[in-house]
């Protein structure tokens, strides 16, 4: 039987970073490639069903008692475009409290001082980098834990729940659940698996938007620029500048949202700043998106009519309203943790999940933790032992099903 680290550490291997600015599904050919080698895999296992759709979905199925329900077991293969996720070396450190050495000649470390979380894994076995990459624990940590529980049921005696497979393409670029088939797959409800620290269980997640400002400005030879030039890249600035600075995301946390300026470009003639915009209350959200707009009426107003354009479009919401009347899957959830030896905790996310998406769909979907910290970058880590965990979790949610 496959071990849940050997399967992790197989995935890592697989280049499947998502991009944003691709209009193809998967975005990136690696996904593809991932998902044929997990198909097979599964075939091996005999999930006999599985097979990857044209838009590069990953279903399958480990049938179970018709008397339980079906329920769904989703991940996502691809990995965040924020730092590399090619030529992944990991690497297995007993971790005693002491720093750890990602790459000792680059004086690349993973210290307990910069993240104190770290502590809750004193006498573990920490999956680590080599400090050039992400890891890819998010959410290849998922597929691993799912295909990892999936085996055992499937060699097991023990009456089960169906099990519905997902595995899903470019949810960190927010569209993992764009083209899921929710109808075929046919759960009652359903887990992604991509959260983060043992014992995480969510439900709540942010509102989400993208806003585009484009400034028009007149450029003018500066030797002769008095009183006609009008430089964009100031205008856009001043735009900047009228955002409350307590809502920048490094200045917030749990339920508090914020606007945050993810990219700029410009010159005198033009110049375009790029948004994200979240919230986990409704109220305060369109409140966030009323102010960007009253900005541009403002500048406008200032600096001549059509200087300032916004473009603002949602990108999701928060699931809790779809969860609520169904919380008896969280509190399952919440209850296999407990008969495995993990304290659970409910905490809101500070971002997106295909779960968010899924559950607008008509099929509930909270989040469950890998294992996982310091996702998107080359401090990511997950302890052997937590992943261990999350595989008893799943298949004790799986098996004593009411």
């Amino acid at each position: 039987m496959t071990s849940v680290i050997e399967r992790f550490l197989k995935y890592v291997s697989f280049n499947t970073r998502a991009d944003e600015d691709s209009e193809t599904c998967p975005s990136t050919p690696g996904q593809r490639v991932l998902g044929a080698a997990l198909v097979e895999e599964m075939l091996a296992m005999g999930i006999t069903d599985a097979h990857m759709d044209e838009n590069g979905y990953i279903y399958g199925t480990v049938p179970g008692d018709p008397a339980m329900p079906t329920i769904g077991l989703i991940a996502h293969m691809d990995t965040a475009m924020d730092y590399p996720g090619d030529n992944v070396c990991p690497k297995v450190v007993a971790f005693s409290g002491a720093d750890v050495a990602l790459n000792e000649k680059a004086g690349i470390y993973l210290r307990p001082s910069e993240f104190p979380a770290m502590l809750g894994s004193l006498g573990k076995h920490l999956i680590v980098t080599d400090g050039r990459t992400l890891l890819g624990a998010d959410d290849k940590a998922g597929v691993a834990e799912i295909l990892t529980a999936a085996q055992a049921l499937l060699n097991s005696a023990k009456p089960h729940a169906t099990v519905r497979i997902g595995f899903t393409p470019d949810e960190e670029i927010g569209r993992g659940a764009d083209l899921f088939d929710v109808d075929n797959f046919g759960a009652d409800y359903a887990y992604t698996v991509d959260g983060g620290a043992l014992g995480e269980i969510e439900y709540e997640n942010f509102n989400a938007a993208g806003a585009v400002v484009k400034v028009n400005g007149r450029n003018i030879h500066p030797g002769s620029a008095k009183d006609k030039m009008v430089n964009s890249q100031l205008i856009a600035m001043e735009f900047q500048s009228m955002l409350p600075a307590a809502q920048r995301p490094e200045h917030t946390e749990g339920y508090e949202g914020f606007i945050h300026l993810i990219g700029m470009e410009g010159s005198v003639e033009n110049s375009t700043l790029r948004y994200i915009i979240r919230d986990h209350d409704m109220e305060k959200f369109q409140d966030k998106k009323a102010l960007m707009k009253k900005i541009c009426v403002f500048l406008n107003e200032k600096y001549g009519n059509g200087t300032v354009s916004l473009e603002i479009s949602d990108s999701y919401f928060n699931m809790r309203g779809q969860i609520e009347p169904c919380m008896y899957i969280v509190e399952r959830a919440m209850d296999a943790m407990k008969k495995v030896g993990i304290t659970p905790r409910t905490v809101p996310i500070r971002g997106g999940t295909d779960g968010a998406k899924l559950s607008f769909m008509g099929l509930p979907c909270p989040n469950l933790c890998t294992g996982g910290e310091n996702y998107h970058g080359r401090f990511e880590y997950i302890p052997v032992e937590d992943m261990e965990k999350c595989v008893k979790m799943l298949i004790e949610i799986l098996t004593n099903v009411k």
